[in-house]
């Protein structure tokens, strides 16, 4: 299993956000967009910030993807 945050994204496009928009909102550095935007791992506390400064569930942010079968 892996950890998508394509739902974020996508809710930022509804919302007409920018990730630089949600880094302000959200408190984030730069950095910890840029690990969210190579499917990298970030912590439960940022995600909670993430769903606080969206007023949003955590589906609306992350989602679990079955690993690719070779």
């Amino acid at each position: 299993m892996n950890i998508s945050y394509q739902p974020l994204w996508n809710t930022l496009k509804e919302r007409g956000m920018r990730k630089e928009d949600l880094r302000l909102a959200a408190g984030l550095t730069t950095n910890m967009i840029a690990n969210m935007g190579k499917g990298e791992h970030i912590s439960m506390k940022t995600l909670l910030r993430i769903c606080e400064a969206l007023n949003c569930g955590i589906l609306d942010v992350i989602e679990l993807t079955q690993d690719e079968e070779n």
